[in-house]
């Protein structure tokens, strides 16, 4: 099966990976807080310390994997830092996809931030991975159905990868 790449790894991150997981799928997750890596560990995620604000930091987590799920739609911030995470940060991580293994894109397209950044993110995911030929997907899935959404969303990683 694959490796996915889980952007934003907390509490609906962790739901995912386990649903991969089950699925047979190998995942990373991103945290920003060192101490949560023995978390990650313990439900059978390869941890990696990066911040979706400082792209390189995330650069070496790309490598070898299939899927790149950006979990961002209830990210926290100011205003201007979540515009920038869905505008120019997100160009300049799919950018970066270009030139690795990553074959598909799951965009958190609902959330808490502002639906209009979220349908801004959502273009930029659909241009870019259409300039790229990367599959993507743009998961609708409400994030506060806890029960179904880690299935709407392994399911969404499962279509890119059948791209």
């Amino acid at each position: 099966m694959a490796r996915c790449l889980i952007v934003g790894c907390g509490c609906r991150g962790l739901a995912l990976a386990r649903e991969l997981h089950l699925r047979g799928h190998r995942v990373r997750g991103t945290t920003r807080d060192p101490a949560r890596a023995t978390q990650l560990e313990a439900a059978n995620v390869e941890p990696v310390v990066g911040d979706p604000d400082r792209i390189a930091s995330l650069s070496q987590a790309l490598a070898h994997t299939g899927v790149a799920c950006l979990l961002l739609g209830s990210a926290a911030g100011g205003d201007e830092a979540i515009r920038a995470l869905h505008g120019p940060r997100l160009a300049m991580l799919l950018e970066r996809t270009i030139d690795t293994t990553v074959r598909g894109v799951v965009y958190e397209a609902t959330g808490t931030v502002d639906p209009e950044v979220l349908r801004s993110g959502a273009e930029l995911v659909k241009r870019a991975c259409r300039r790229s030929s990367i599959g993507f997907e743009l998961l609708s899935a409400d994030p506060r159905d806890h029960a179904g959404w880690p299935a709407l969303a392994a399911d969404a990683v499962e279509r890119v990868l059948l791209g």
